[in-house]
């Protein structure tokens, strides 16, 4: 019984852990898809794409450098990250929702 409290244990902490490692990468798609709807509605002008894309590139090379300098993310990493991710996804909405639009050509 407690063999298998702690295979139990031992096998929800290794998917938390998988599942929290991916999380960048997923929030990564799913910014990546916001701006996509964005362009294609124009309520993001070229401009502000490229801002924006800037932007994640410079945060995606963070992730890779924070992953390479050890055995994954520590958590003081990932909530750095996770703040990043957050203020780029607060800058996508704003963007999204100003009064500029891309002229329909």
């Amino acid at each position: 019984m407690k063999r298998f409290l702690s295979l139990s244990i031992a096998a929800a902490l290794a998917a938390a852990t998988l599942a929290a490692a991916d999380r960048p990468a997923e929030r990564q798609k799913n910014q990546q898809k916001r701006i996509k709807e964005g362009v294609e509605s124009g309520e993001l002008t070229k401009r502000e794409v490229r801002k924006i894309e800037q932007k994640e590139r410079k945060l995606h090379r963070e992730i890779v450098k924070d992953r390479v300098d050890g055995p994954g993310l520590t958590p003081a990493e990932r909530a750095k990250i996770e703040a990043k991710q957050d203020a780029l996804s607060g800058k996508i909405a704003k963007e999204k929702h100003d009064a500029q639009t891309q002229k329909k050509q």
